[in-house]
């Protein structure tokens, strides 16, 4: 067949479509989603010449490999990983012209967690509520990339859109600092755990998903010990758990929860949290508390 379209050689641990993401939607009970490191997932768009929204694959670790059906042009961004054309060396961080039903393989991160992979026309899966992003907590958008799955491309992007040979794209953290603000129930913890908080050295935990980001560290005491009903959780949201461990909330976090939330990261910081892998310092600046 020759129709814009590629085939899934090896999907990966864990391999996504992501876009700009569905915000808009809380009152629904649908998260935002969309890509984790929504720079990455720009700039490998430019490279291609795509507009900056258009939807990317999303790996997890371990990368994948793709069979495209007609000559298409390729970039990969994010975590820094080995890039093949048929077995040969490719470029990272740059466009590559992949011919018809060539082997096109994204390697194994070899610092931070996700890579991203734009197609010149992008992957024109069907939208849902205006997005084409994978969604795993609440199942909408397409299903995580199987062996042998065939997606669609789109068409290729017009002159609107330069592409360009190469973009500055920023190293995965070797300390993740993320600036917090104080959450609506900071409250709820005493003074000594909020020092703790933000004074303290944390791990990103190897439980990290695209829902949160989980830390290992210092329990934070509580100084209420009472049930709080549900309540709205936004991006960025630090909420703690039982176990006193902080997590942060990311792309495809619930749109409520019942769990206090003590502190809010500032979006900004968020795309380093996505690719900080486990075992990753993480320290809470304080921004804003008093």
């Amino acid at each position: 067949m020759t129709d814009r379209a590629f085939a899934v050689v090896r999907a990966g641990a864990l391999t996504t479509v992501q876009d700009g993401g569905r915000p808009g939607h809380a009152h629904l009970g649908v998260p935002r989603s969309g890509a984790l490191d929504q720079p990455a997932a720009r700039l490998v768009n430019r490279l291609v010449g795509n507009p900056c929204d258009a939807a990317v694959l999303e790996t997890t670790l371990d990368g994948c490999a793709l069979r495209p059906r007609r000559p298409v042009t390729v970039a990969v961004g994010g975590a820094p990983c080995p890039v093949t054309v048929d077995g040969r060396p490719a470029p990272w961080g740059a466009a590559v012209r992949v011919p018809a039903g060539a082997l096109f393989e994204v390697g194994t991160a070899l610092s931070g967690v996700r890579c991203y992979i734009a197609f010149d026309g992008g992957v024109a899966v069907d939208p849902v509520l205006g997005s084409r992003s994978t969604d795993l907590l609440s199942g909408l958008g397409p299903p995580p990339l199987t062996d042998g799955t065939v997606l669609p491309l789109g068409r290729r992007p017009s002159g609107t859109h330069t592409r360009v040979d190469g973009v500055p794209q920023p190293a995965p953290p070797g300390e993740l600092v993320l600036r917090v603000s104080p959450g609506p129930r900071a409250d709820w913890f005493t003074p000594a755990a909020l020092r703790t908080l933000t004074t303290r050295a944390y791990r990103v935990s190897s439980a990290s998903n695209r829902i949160g980001l989980r830390t290992e560290g210092p329990a934070l005491e509580r100084a209420l010990d009472g049930e709080l009903p549900s309540e709205g959780m936004v991006l960025g949201a630090v909420q703690v758990p039982p176990d006193g461990r902080p997590v942060v909330f990311l792309a495809d976090h619930p749109t409520t929860g019942g769990y206090p939330v003590v502190a809010v990261v500032r979006e900004p910081d968020l795309a380093a949290a996505a690719q900080a892998s486990p075992g990753t310092p993480v320290r809470f600046v304080a921004s804003g508390w008093r």
